[in-house]
């Protein structure tokens, strides 16, 4: 079962191949672009209408290029990691450009794997189980369903 931070670190690591990362701090900066994203993901889910934002964000309808979440995720890792590296402004800017193609890259994971037709919380839940259709019977899936499901509206 890999977690969002799993499918995150994935993306990151999939997406720097072409940067030039200083080796002594290669894992601090991948590390921290996994973090600053995910930390974007929770602190949006605890605003009012940020599940709507990261749904719409996971799913396509919104840009990951200016959404807001994308531009927390730069603030954060800005302000939590490359300020405390003595990086060139190139790299710096070239590591930062990197979140808004690795947050669309998550939009690409989640599909229909319900087969309603439709991507929903549903989906981006199985999307981050592992599974289909097989998969919804589980009773963990089922809990997190009836509870987040709640919160976008679904029944």
């Amino acid at each position: 079962m890999a977690s969002l931070s799993d499918l995150i670190m994935q993306q990151v690591v999939a997406n720097s191949g072409n940067l030039e990362i200083p080796s002594n701090v290669k894992d601090t900066v991948l590390n921290g672009l996994s973090s600053s994203i995910l930390g974007s993901l929770t602190q949006t889910a605890t605003k009012s209408g940020g599940l709507d934002d990261i749904k719409n964000l996971l799913t396509g309808k919104s840009n990951a290029g200016s959404s807001p979440i994308t531009a927390l995720a730069s603030n954060l890792f800005a302000k939590n990691i490359l300020s405390k590296l003595n990086l060139g402004d190139a790299s710096k800017t070239a590591l930062v450009a990197l979140i808004p193609t690795v947050i669309s890259k998550l939009s690409n994971v989640i599909k229909d794997q319900d087969g309603d037709g439709d991507v929903d919380l549903n989906d981006i839940l199985l999307s981050l189980k592992g599974g289909g259709k097989s998969s919804a019977g589980s009773s963990l899936l089922g809990a997190a369903t009836g509870i987040l499901g709640s919160l976008f509206g679904k029944k």
